[in-house]
């Protein structure tokens, strides 16, 4: 036993790490291609880019099997064998019910893999001794449109279910039989050429006829010590994380630096103006005022412009773009040339080849300025060509040239109103403000505020408020408002206490037990007492009304009661289900049906179905099909003749199939247990019947306890065949008959006589049995066992 285990651990050892010798393994996507010359399948990405993965995604019936000869080579490796594996990656659409493989001759399904959305199974059909077919069901949901890799291992009587490498189940079944003959069909994606397709994407399909054959998809699941590869990738993901902490631990280091640094830091306050940001004591010119930024505040003061002394040649006059006259070049011109000068010192004459611009208008129209070499229509705009006004300051069009005027609420600066200032009509009196209102200076104008506890009359003047009269105080519920010039007072009424604003009732400390005083001289109680002064405690238990539940006894206290279990009694009202604990009146769907609703009532789990109402526009057509109108819900049957609907159930083939939204599930009928020894499933028939003749049964029950004798006397187990003594051709099986009417006619009250006969009639029996063996052997040699042992039943 020990050297056949390390056999096995050296088996599986070698396939981890070396691959899968191919003689034992099974590629079905290797084998053949789906994607070639079979509609509704395609090659998409799979899970991995390491191996083809195909779709199988068409409604219609389509017919994905293995042609004759690389069905041949892959059933011949497989022929015979009890230990193999079938292993795939898989991502199946959601409801879902589709066969993964199957490989049947005629009706016989030999192995099928089956994997059911509707029902939430996976169900695995084998052949076993005497051509049976065997059905294992593991209730798990594989179809919900999210990758999982799965094996089902089967070794002699043991199965076992791996889903993303995880041991999901493991049973004892009986063992199957691969005795395939010749011309048996492999079919993937579906059973047969109408029903069980598959929907989704299947990757890796294979048959690994070995020991173990899990562990080529999850190696890791046959070790328990990490590999020099593991401890390797371990060290180098242990020297990253270091690297990481460092950088981290330093970054950290820095960040505390500057926070340190904070707690020396200046927050000045800054000026904002026209989109320009002006730090502490910074000054700058804003047309012809020097302004300063002064703890947030802008402060501007008017440019003195300082007296000009010009020389010969040169006037006094303004810059754009400046405050204050510069001195500039006169200058000369003719009506009938442009002539360039220049100043420099002195005005000179510059060549120049341009002439002036011709005009459009009658020549009648066309006046000569006396600052311009040419001449300009009548109504030129000037403030076009250049606007000399600055902020505050609108350009006027005059008939020889531009004008400036400062806007309404602004003043010149200078003579030519080029720049203006802000009239503060406030500090000079320049306003209407009336009684009652304070006057506050805008950009070009001012506004009249009213005093506080006074309404806008107008624009300019507020009257007295009465807040008492509008409502518009601040006085208690219980207390008296009175006006007041720019105001109001409030007073407690009698029986209150307090600031006017907040009021209290006084009931002079009559209010007992927490008791709150809600007007003068009467108390509103807490809960649990009652009476004037609340001096009276209630007894919740003896006037009933307490909440006590659940076996509890209730007890009464002050301002209250109490509900006590008693001992060994469960008072909570809470329910266990599937280990878990529910409140009381708790409702929950079940995890393994969502179409069941449960409830916790007083420590009782009442569990129903739900209610299936088809007018709800929200309903789950999952739980309730017959609801599901669409066409694309219904459901043909096998034999292609019959439509069924969402949610209608039938009988096929000994299984019972149910149409879910489009999609047929079937699964074998149970059968009530048969207790007998001969059993025999009739002719249209699915369930087995007793049968009191051995040679008529399909089954027989095995009991070693209960023996035959053969024509040698020798001893012979229930179930045991054996080839008669001195023949070749005829087969004896040992079949015990349970006849208790013969055993329990015997009466106690036998006579030794009657003994004495029965022992003589078994002993002419056992001659009459060795001669009918003769002459069965004589005359009818080609009789089966059966037959024979028939006749030796009858004789008896």
């Amino acid at each position: 036993r020990l050297q056949g285990s390390h056999t096995l651990e050296f088996q599986a050892w070698k396939t981890a790490a070396f691959g899968v010798d191919p003689a034992v393994r099974i590629s079905v996507f290797q084998e053949f291609s789906p994607a070639q010359g079979f509609s509704g399948v395609t090659q998409v990405q799979g899970f991995h880019d390491d191996t083809r993965a195909f779709l199988f995604q068409d409604d219609s019936p389509i017919c994905v099997k293995a042609v004759y000869d690389a069905a041949g080579r892959m059933l011949q490796k497989l022929r015979g064998k009890s230990e193999f594996t079938i292993a795939l990656t898989l991502r199946q659409e959601k409801l879902n019910s589709g066969v993964i493989l199957s490989i049947h001759h005629g009706e016989q399904r030999l192995l099928e893999l089956e994997s059911s959305g509707q029902k939430s199974e996976v169900r695995l059909h084998f052949q076993t001794k005497g051509q049976q077919t065997y059905t294992e069901i593991f209730p798990y949901l594989l179809a919900d449109n999210q990758w999982h890799k799965v094996s089902v291992s089967i070794s002699a009587s043991h199965v076992a279910l791996y889903v993303d490498c995880n041991k999901i189940y493991e049973r004892v079944v009986a063992v199957p039989l691969m005795e395939i003959p010749e011309e048996t069909s492999f079919w993937v994606g579906q059973r047969n050429s109408a029903h069980g397709l598959f929907k989704g994407v299947m990757q890796d399909v294979q048959i690994l006829v070995m020991p173990q054959g899990y562990i080529t998809q999850c190696p890791d699941l046959n070790r328990t010590c990490p590999t020099c590869n593991d401890f390797h990738g371990l060290v180098q993901k242990i020297m990253e994380l270091q690297d990481i902490l460092a950088k981290t631990s330093s970054k950290l280091s820095l960040a505390e630096e500057k926070m340190k640094g904070l707690d020396s830091c200046y927050c000045e306050r800054t000026c904002h103006v026209k989109g320009v940001t002006y730090r502490e004591e910074q000054t700058w010119t804003d047309g012809c005022k020097n302004c300063t930024c002064s703890n947030g505040t802008v402060r501007c003061e008017k440019i003195l412009c300082p007296l000009l002394e010009c020389p010969d040649g040169t006037t006094p006059g303004y810059v754009t773009g400046t405050c204050c006259k510069e001195c500039q070049c006169e200058y000369k011109h003719t009506h009938t040339q442009l002539q360039i000068y220049k100043c420099d010192r002195t005005m000179h004459r510059v060549a120049s080849s341009k002439d002036c611009p011709q005009l459009t208008c009658a020549e009648s129209d066309q006046i000569t300025l006396t600052d311009r070499c040419c001449r300009v229509c009548r109504g030129h705009d000037f403030c076009e060509e250049e606007n000399i006004c600055a902020e505050n300051s609108a350009c006027v069009n005059l008939d020889a040239g531009a004008s400036c005027s400062c806007k309404n609420g602004f003043r010149p600066l200078r003579e030519d109103s080029a720049y203006c200032e802000d009239i503060d009509e406030c500090a000079e009196g320049r306003h209407y403000c009336r009684e009652n209102t304070q006057c506050v200076n805008t950009a070009g104008s001012f506004m009249c505020i009213c005093h506080t506890g006074f309404i806008r009359i107008d624009d300019y003047s507020c009257t007295e408020h009465d807040e008492c009269a509008s409502g518009q105080h601040s006085c208690d519920d219980n207390a008296l408002c009175f006006n007041t010039v720019g105001g109001h007072s409030c007073s407690c009424k009698p029986g209150y206490t307090g600031n006017g604003t907040v009021c209290r009732a006084l009931c002079d400390g009559r209010c007992l037990n927490g008791g709150s005083c809600a007007s003068p001289n009467i108390c509103v109680c807490p809960q649990g007492f009652s009476g004037q002064n609340c001096e009276t405690d209630i007894d919740e238990c003896r006037t009933g009304r307490s909440t006590c539940a659940n076996d509890t006894v209730c007890f009464n206290l002050d301002g209250g009661y109490d509900c006590r279990c008693p001992h060994g009694h469960n008072c909570t009202g809470d329910c266990v289900h599937q280990a878990k604990v529910k409140h009381s009146g708790q409702i929950w769907v079940l995890d393994s049906d969502r179409c069941s609703v449960c409830s916790c009532q007083s420590g009782r789990v009442l569990c129903r179905r739900m209610v299936c109402d088809c007018d709800n526009p929200t309903l789950d057509l999952f739980c309730c099909p017959e609801c599901d109108p669409r066409l694309t819900s219904q459901c043909l049957h096998q034999n292609g003749l019959l439509t069924y609907s969402s949610g209608d159930t039938w009988i096929d083939s000994c299984q019972r199939c149910q149409c879910l939204q489009g999609e047929v599930d079937c699964w074998p009928l149970s059968c009530p247990p048969a207790d007998c020894d001969f059993t025999l499933v009739p002719e249209g028939e699915c369930c087995p019947r007793c049968v009191s003749d051995p040679c008529q049964a399909h089954t027989v029950r095995n009991d070693i306890t209960k023996t035959c004798e053969d024509e040698h006397g020798i001893t012979r187990f229930s179930g045991s065949s054996w080839v008669k003594h001195g023949t070749d051709c005829t087969l004896c099986q040992c079949k015990v008959i349970t006849t208790h009417q013969h055993t329990q006619r015997s009466s106690n009250t036998q006579t030794d006589k009657q003994k004495t006969g029965k022992q003589t009639n078994k002993r002419v029996s056992k001659d009459m049995i060795q001669l009918v063996d003769l002459f069965v052997s004589l005359f009818f040699g080609k009789c089966s066992y059966c037959e024979i042992n028939y006749l030796h039943v009858f004789i008896k």
